[in-house]
């Protein structure tokens, strides 16, 4: 899978918040097999913790994703990615602008907006967006490489809400990596986005806030395999009636 011309192995992204502690975040990472993992530029802190936090995440190994979490402004998310680069010494940047406080759902016209300055500025955009098609036609034009829909709500665990549209967007944008991105729960909500073709997943809370965290991300890392084995394996369309598997031609007859 490429991002940008950079090539992973793992189609897993892993968010860094709201671990127990900082020993079970690394734990996790190693049991993912993530090659991905994002921070928010609010964790640097001016004390030095925030510091050690990003010293510790580098020797994971892992790719440093910035992400501009919280902003909710235009200024605030390319003022926040601009400062991210610098910290970070990384071009990519997790784009989030929100326009809703509640749902945390994206504000997508001033997402495109920071997308377009963002991309003129040389950075290498990852958007968190909606499964809207529209949308997702802008980003692309305003620079933007890879698209991110939501499952669901930041947060929510509940899955996927709208399986049907990003079917529509995996069709749509054939060749556009797809990246589900909130609201995943379940290892079963991952599988069922890969099976739906899409190309990676990113998840944060369903790990972070697990009773056992490190087993829970080996569980999503398994999940991505299955799904995607599934995917490629073609599976069997829907259908609306019952359909016999033991054939009734040469069915003996009693009379």
């Amino acid at each position: 899978m490429q991002f940008y011309g950079t090539t992973l192995s793992s189609r897993l992204f892993l968010g860094t918040a709201q671990y127990p502690s900082p020993k079970v975040l690394c734990e996790a990472i190693a049991a993912s097999g993530c090659e991905v993992i994002t921070l928010s530029l609010r964790r640097e802190t001016s004390d030095g913790a925030g510091t050690g936090f990003w010293q510790m995440l580098r020797q994971t190994g892992a790719r440093i994703l910035p992400n501009t979490a919280g902003c909710h402004s235009v200024q605030e998310a390319v003022t926040t990615a601009q400062m991210a680069r610098e910290i970070f010494d990384t071009d990519w940047i997790k784009l989030e602008v929100i326009g809703h406080a509640d749902s945390l759902q994206p504000d997508v016209f001033g997402l495109v907006e920071a997308a377009r300055i963002l991309s003129e500025d040389g950075f290498k955009v990852f958007p968190y967006t909606t499964e809207d098609l529209v949308v997702g036609e802008h980003l692309l034009q305003a620079g933007c490489e890879v698209l991110m829909p939501w499952g669901a709500p930041i947060g929510s665990g509940q899955g996927l809400r709208n399986p049907d549209g990003l079917r529509a967007m995996r069709a749509h944008f054939p060749d556009t990596p797809l990246v589900v991105d909130a609201g995943i729960g379940r290892p079963s909500d991952v599988a069922a986005a890969m099976e739906l073709g899409l190309d990676a997943v990113l998840l944060n809370t369903a790990v972070a806030k697990a009773g056992d965290p490190v087993g829970m991300a080996r569980a999503m890392a398994q999940a991505v395999a299955a799904g995607q084995a599934g995917y490629q394996a073609e599976p069997m369309p829907r259908r609306d009636m019952a359909v016999p598997s033991t054939p009734v031609l040469g069915l003996a007859e009693l009379t």
